[in-house]
């Protein structure tokens, strides 16, 4: 029985993969355009997200920095979400950053030609809601991944933000997926940048 639904968890994740490949090739290009605009015009990506998506968020930034599958020139990423300290601060002393956490990071980080990268399964979180705001107000570009509808998120993007919305309503699908997305806004950078190679086995 346990086997069983351990199968059952990859054949569900295989799924989802197989039905997002034709759905999302079009916004994950959009989204890989508009980071290589980005980078290209010397500008950074902003990334963050809550709980799991924090996780993804940092990993994102180091394939960027590090380096994906092959060796290039660093570029400019950094996690909204690696800062404890900073995380948790609030004003006037206080321990209570409240919606704001990754907002003030935006004001005080993101310029003009920067782009926010904000990972959320639902698109309904108020701190990334009001870091997209902040994102806007800098005239940044924003690329949401999210869970099936974007939620809020997707209703205060503009016409040069780009949602991803993996067709899929379980956190854990959503996350998946999100995963390959990040592997796939890597390597499409690599791609453009360095020119095509054959993707590894």
């Amino acid at each position: 029985m346990l086997e069983q639904r351990i199968q059952q968890h990859f054949i569900d994740s295989a799924d989802l993969k197989y039905q997002s490949a034709q759905a999302l090739s079009i916004p994950i290009a959009a989204a890989v355009h508009a980071m290589l605009a980005c980078v290209t015009s010397g500008g950074k990506v902003l990334a963050c997200g809550n709980g799991p998506s924090a996780a993804e968020a940092q990993q994102f930034a180091a394939f960027f920095v590090a380096g994906f599958e092959r060796e290039r020139p660093e570029l400019a990423a950094l996690a909204l979400t690696a800062d404890s300290t900073l995380l948790t601060a609030g004003p006037a002393g206080t321990q209570d950053s409240g919606p704001q956490q990754f907002a003030r990071q935006v004001r005080a980080l993101g310029q003009a030609g920067d782009l926010l990268l904000v990972l959320s399964v639902s698109g309904n979180d108020a701190n990334l809601l009001a870091a997209t705001e902040a994102a806007h107000e800098r005239d940044m570009t924003v690329v949401v991944l999210s869970g099936r509808t974007g939620g809020q998120l997707a209703t205060v993007l503009r016409e040069t933000d780009v949602l991803v919305g993996v067709p899929h309503d379980r956190a854990a699908r959503v996350r998946e997926v999100h995963a390959l997305v990040l592997h796939c806004l890597c390597d499409g950078v690599d791609a453009q940048l360095l020119g095509e190679q054959e993707i590894p086995l």
